[in-house]
Formats: structure tokens, sequence, C-alpha cells
């Protein structure tokens, strides 16, 4: 594919590869861009032309090598990119991957076992996926998304039993384009990113570092629930009592239900049976678990 320079029209660009929508939207261009060129959205938002160039080019090219134009840009741009893309993936793409899965298992009452079984290496993905992001700049290396291929694989060459069609399909593709999406971050952390960190001092990493890390968490992050928290919902789920859930932990009562209304309140929801759902949901517990 042609470098894509600042003279293209970003319209014409975006209705040949529209898989670039989402990307530019990250630099806070919308629809409706009319028939400029790159160079003129760039100028009327304030943008740097050269790093939306070589972050489209990275985007679309495997081959490509931003290599000089890297000096023409600063690494903070780079961070706040990435900063924006992975709350795109915990506040649309998982989600929406999500979306279709928990169905796909929960309208078969539980009675396919190897669809508990993917539930499970769903939330497994989710869960390293998730604490990936927590380490910011600090990452060991790549994005997961083994456990992504793993399952895509599994659904089209191992399942059997009863299952949804077309709720296997719509799973199938939201894992294609997740899959996708991580790869080419992975290419942006390999060709942009890491040769930018090269540049910089330890001190000036870890400012990069705390701002990426803090930035980057959910905007419910202050609602996520505890671990004690989870050990004390699983044990509603599973229908215990507050007293047999103080005795289970070995807390006192009183702390069981400050647990169960920071529960509620977090969740906003109230009932046992919405708490098996958000449960279910969220990967905590399987369907078909038994309620003990």
């Amino acid at each position: 594919m042609a470098d894509i320079n600042k003279n293209v029209i970003l319209s014409d660009l975006l209705t040949e590869h529209s898989e670039l929508i989402p990307v530019v939207n990250r630099f806070g261009i919308k629809l409706g861009v009319g028939e400029k060129t790159i160079e003129k959205i760039c100028q009327e938002n304030e943008l740097n032309p050269d790093f939306i160039l070589a972050i489209l080019n990275v985007y679309m090219d495997e081959s490509y090598d931003p290599g000089k134009d890297l000096d023409k840009f600063d690494v903070s741009l780079i961070v706040d990119y990435l900063k924006r893309t992975v709350e795109n993936y915990l506040q649309a793409s998982v989600p929406n991957l999500e979306k279709h899965f928990t169905p796909f298992v929960a309208m078969n009452n539980g009675e396919n076992e190897e669809l508990k079984l993917l539930h499970k290496i769903f939330y497994q993905f989710k869960s390293e996926l998730a604490d990936h992001l927590q380490q910011g700049l600090d990452q060991p290396g790549d994005y997961p998304n083994e456990l992504l291929h793993d399952l895509k694989n599994i659904i089209i060459r191992h399942i059997s039993g009863n299952y949804n069609q077309n709720l296997a399909y719509a799973v199938i593709f939201s894992i294609t384009a997740l899959e996708r999406e991580l790869h080419i971050h992975n290419r942006l952390l390999e060709k942009v990113l890491r040769p930018k960190l090269r540049e910089l001092d330890s001190g000036h990493i870890e400012h990069l570092s705390h701002t990426f890390s803090d930035d980057s968490k959910s905007p419910a992050g202050d609602r996520q629930l505890t671990n004690r928290e989870i050990e004390v919902l699983k044990l509603i789920v599973q229908g215990r009592l507050n007293k047999e859930i103080a005795e289970k932990l070995n807390i006192s009562l009183n702390t069981v239900l400050s647990h169960r209304k920071n529960i509620m309140a977090k969740t906003g929801i109230k009932t046992v049976s919405g708490l098996t759902f958000y449960s279910i949901s969220n990967g905590l517990v399987s369907p078909g678990d038994e309620i003990i």
C-alpha cells in the first residue's frame, strides 16, 4: 500500500478503510470531515500531521517504517494516543465482545459444558488484558492475544452440542476485530513507542508511565469491587445467609452488611437474581455453577 501523505483527502481514506474511523476519532477527529486533506484537518484541530501520518501508516501497512519521522513529534503524543486506545479497549471493544459472548453461553441454560469452558477462557483473557493495561509503560511485552486466537479456533474447529449459530458468528467476528486491533497496537508499541522511549532518561519514562497508568483506568475504576467484596458476592450468589458469610470468611456480621451495602452501591443491583446475572456477566461465576 502506498504511504498515506498529508495531501490525502481524509474522507476518501475513511471510505476505503472504515477501520480507520475509530483511529482518527482518538485524535478528536469526528465524522463529517468533508473534502478536506489530512493536512487541513490537522491545522484546524491543532494536531501534529507528522504524528497522525505515522500512526495511520503503521496501522495500515505492516512493513511501514516511520524512521526519521519519529523525530518530528514528542513521545507524549504517542503516550496520549495509547491512553485513548486503552480506554477504547476497556469501554468499547472488550464490552462489545462480552455483549455477544455472554448470551452465546447463557442461552444454552448451562447445559453445554464446552461453552462453559469457553466462557472461562474468555474471562481469563479479559483478566490478563486488564492486568497488562494497568502496567502502563512498564509492560513486559506485547498485549496478550493468544487466548483470543484459541477461543476463535476452538469455536470454529471443535465446538459441538447445541448452540446458537448466529451468536457464534457474532462472537467470531468480534474476536477477529479485537484480535486485529491488538496485533496493530503491538506494532505501534514496537515501531513508534519503544524507539521514542529509548531516547529518554529513566525519570522522564517514570513520569510518563504514571500519567499513562492513572489516565488509563476505567472512569468507574473507583467503583470496582474489592477482592473481599467479590468473595462476599460469590457467597451471596450461592445463597448463603449473612451469618453464614460471616462465619465462612471469619468476619463480623456488621462487616458483611457493610460489604453488601458497598456491592449494591457499586453495581446498582439489589436483588440476588440481579447480582447472579452481574456475576456471570463479569466472569465471577459460570452459568450452571452449583448453588449451595
